[in-house]
Protein backbone atom coordinates (compact mmCIF):
# COMPACT_ATOMS: atom_id res chain seq x y z
CA UNK A 1 0.00 0.00 0.00
CA UNK A 2 1.68 3.41 -1.10
CA UNK A 3 1.44 6.32 1.38
CA UNK A 4 -1.08 9.31 0.11
CA UNK A 5 0.65 12.61 -0.20
CA UNK A 6 -2.28 14.27 -1.43
CA UNK A 7 -3.77 13.85 1.96
CA UNK A 8 -4.13 17.58 4.08
CA UNK A 9 -1.80 16.97 6.82
CA UNK A 10 -3.51 16.11 10.46
CA UNK A 11 -5.11 19.12 12.44
CA UNK A 12 -2.91 20.06 15.02
CA UNK A 13 -4.87 21.97 18.15
CA UNK A 14 -4.79 25.57 16.94
CA UNK A 15 -7.10 24.87 13.94
CA UNK A 16 -9.98 23.80 16.81
CA UNK A 17 -9.92 27.28 17.99
CA UNK A 18 -13.09 29.31 17.87
CA UNK A 19 -13.86 32.00 15.10
CA UNK A 20 -13.18 35.57 16.08
CA UNK A 21 -16.39 37.03 17.39
CA UNK A 22 -16.50 38.83 13.88
CA UNK A 23 -20.27 38.90 13.91
CA UNK A 24 -20.36 40.08 17.34
CA UNK A 25 -18.44 43.10 16.69
CA UNK A 26 -20.64 43.77 13.89
CA UNK A 27 -24.12 43.33 15.63
CA UNK A 28 -22.37 45.65 18.02
CA UNK A 29 -21.75 48.41 15.91
CA UNK A 30 -25.02 48.69 14.31
CA UNK A 31 -26.98 48.31 17.58
CA UNK A 32 -24.57 51.41 19.18
CA UNK A 33 -24.96 53.44 15.82
CA UNK A 34 -28.70 52.36 15.46
CA UNK A 35 -29.17 53.73 18.84
CA UNK A 36 -27.09 57.20 18.04
CA UNK A 37 -29.17 57.75 14.95
CA UNK A 38 -32.23 57.30 16.99
CA UNK A 39 -31.22 59.33 19.22
CA UNK A 40 -30.42 61.78 15.95
CA UNK A 41 -33.97 61.36 14.31
CA UNK A 42 -35.33 62.21 17.74
CA UNK A 43 -33.85 65.48 18.70
CA UNK A 44 -34.45 65.94 14.92
CA UNK A 45 -38.50 66.09 15.49
CA UNK A 46 -38.86 62.21 14.96
CA UNK A 47 -41.64 60.57 16.88
CA UNK A 48 -43.20 56.93 16.88
CA UNK A 49 -45.49 56.65 14.18
CA UNK A 50 -44.41 58.97 12.24
CA UNK A 51 -42.96 58.36 8.56
CA UNK A 52 -38.88 58.06 7.61
CA UNK A 53 -38.63 58.03 3.75
CA UNK A 54 -35.54 56.35 2.91
CA UNK A 55 -33.67 56.33 -0.81
CA UNK A 56 -30.78 54.36 -0.19
CA UNK A 57 -28.81 51.95 -1.67
CA UNK A 58 -27.96 48.41 0.46
CA UNK A 59 -25.69 49.74 2.78
CA UNK A 60 -24.99 49.88 6.42
CA UNK A 61 -26.80 53.00 6.76
CA UNK A 62 -29.94 51.75 5.23
CA UNK A 63 -29.94 48.77 8.62
CA UNK A 64 -28.95 51.36 10.72
CA UNK A 65 -31.89 53.28 9.99
CA UNK A 66 -34.76 50.70 9.79
CA UNK A 67 -33.00 49.79 13.59
CA UNK A 68 -33.26 53.50 14.67
CA UNK A 69 -36.87 53.86 13.11
CA UNK A 70 -37.89 50.79 15.03
CA UNK A 71 -36.30 51.93 18.16
CA UNK A 72 -38.30 55.50 18.23
CA UNK A 73 -41.38 53.36 17.10
CA UNK A 74 -41.33 55.41 13.73
CA UNK A 75 -42.23 53.84 9.88
CA UNK A 76 -40.01 53.59 7.42
CA UNK A 77 -40.51 53.90 3.86
CA UNK A 78 -38.37 52.65 1.25
CA UNK A 79 -38.07 54.89 -1.89
CA UNK A 80 -37.23 52.77 -5.00
CA UNK A 81 -33.82 53.95 -6.17
CA UNK A 82 -33.58 54.75 -10.04
CA UNK A 83 -37.45 56.29 -10.25
CA UNK A 84 -38.07 59.35 -11.69
CA UNK A 85 -38.24 62.43 -9.58
CA UNK A 86 -42.17 62.80 -10.33
CA UNK A 87 -43.00 58.94 -8.94
CA UNK A 88 -40.82 59.89 -6.03
CA UNK A 89 -42.78 63.57 -5.55
CA UNK A 90 -45.87 60.78 -5.54
CA UNK A 91 -44.47 58.36 -3.03
CA UNK A 92 -43.03 60.93 -0.63
CA UNK A 93 -46.80 63.04 -0.98
CA UNK A 94 -48.64 59.98 -0.30
CA UNK A 95 -46.15 58.56 2.69
CA UNK A 96 -46.73 62.12 4.57
CA UNK A 97 -43.06 61.67 5.30
CA UNK A 98 -41.40 65.05 6.81
CA UNK A 99 -37.89 63.22 6.86
CA UNK A 100 -35.83 61.71 3.88
CA UNK A 101 -32.53 59.82 4.27
CA UNK A 102 -30.89 59.64 1.05
CA UNK A 103 -27.79 58.89 -0.79
CA UNK A 104 -25.52 61.89 -2.04
CA UNK A 105 -25.25 59.16 -5.34
CA UNK A 106 -24.81 55.11 -5.64
CA UNK A 107 -24.89 52.77 -8.17
CA UNK A 108 -28.21 51.67 -9.22
CA UNK A 109 -28.06 48.67 -11.86
CA UNK A 110 -24.37 49.45 -12.73
CA UNK A 111 -24.75 52.92 -13.34
CA UNK A 112 -24.08 56.22 -10.82
CA UNK A 113 -27.39 57.40 -9.85
CA UNK A 114 -27.26 60.73 -8.24
CA UNK A 115 -29.93 60.25 -5.64
CA UNK A 116 -29.57 63.36 -4.08
CA UNK A 117 -30.08 65.59 -7.55
CA UNK A 118 -33.38 63.90 -8.20
CA UNK A 119 -34.50 63.70 -4.61
CA UNK A 120 -34.33 67.74 -4.97
CA UNK A 121 -36.14 67.49 -8.22
CA UNK A 122 -38.83 65.38 -6.13
CA UNK A 123 -38.99 68.02 -3.49
CA UNK A 124 -39.85 70.76 -5.90
CA UNK A 125 -43.95 71.03 -4.85
CA UNK A 126 -43.30 68.53 -1.40
CA UNK A 127 -43.56 71.04 1.22
CA UNK A 128 -43.99 68.54 4.02
CA UNK A 129 -40.41 67.44 4.18
CA UNK A 130 -38.42 69.57 6.09
CA UNK A 131 -35.19 67.91 7.01
CA UNK A 132 -33.04 65.47 4.32
CA UNK A 133 -30.23 63.47 5.84
CA UNK A 134 -27.55 62.87 3.09
CA UNK A 135 -25.16 59.92 3.59
CA UNK A 136 -22.37 60.34 1.64
CA UNK A 137 -21.48 57.37 -0.96
CA UNK A 138 -19.64 58.84 -3.75
CA UNK A 139 -17.36 61.79 -4.58
CA UNK A 140 -18.53 64.31 -6.34
CA UNK A 141 -20.86 67.66 -6.28
CA UNK A 142 -24.24 67.33 -4.47
CA UNK A 143 -26.76 69.60 -4.62
CA UNK A 144 -27.87 71.88 -1.22
CA UNK A 145 -30.36 73.41 0.57
CA UNK A 146 -29.13 75.19 3.66
CA UNK A 147 -31.33 74.96 6.35
CA UNK A 148 -32.68 71.38 5.46
CA UNK A 149 -30.14 69.09 4.28
CA UNK A 150 -27.85 67.57 6.77
CA UNK A 151 -25.15 65.21 6.53
CA UNK A 152 -25.64 61.83 8.17
CA UNK A 153 -22.55 61.88 9.51
CA UNK A 154 -22.40 64.98 10.54
CA UNK A 155 -25.62 64.82 12.00
CA UNK A 156 -24.93 61.18 13.95
CA UNK A 157 -21.96 63.17 15.70
CA UNK A 158 -23.43 66.68 16.84
CA UNK A 159 -26.86 65.81 17.59
CA UNK A 160 -26.26 62.24 19.34
CA UNK A 161 -28.57 60.62 22.03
Amino acid sequence: MSADHSAPPPPDSSDNLPPTPGAEFIHFQLVAQAKQAAGTLRSLGVTAGERVAVLLPMAPESVVVTMACGRLAAIRKTLPLGEPAGMLRRRLVESGARMVITADSCYHNEQRYAAKKVLDAALVGCPAVERVLVVHRLPGPVPWSPGRDLWWHQALDTLEE
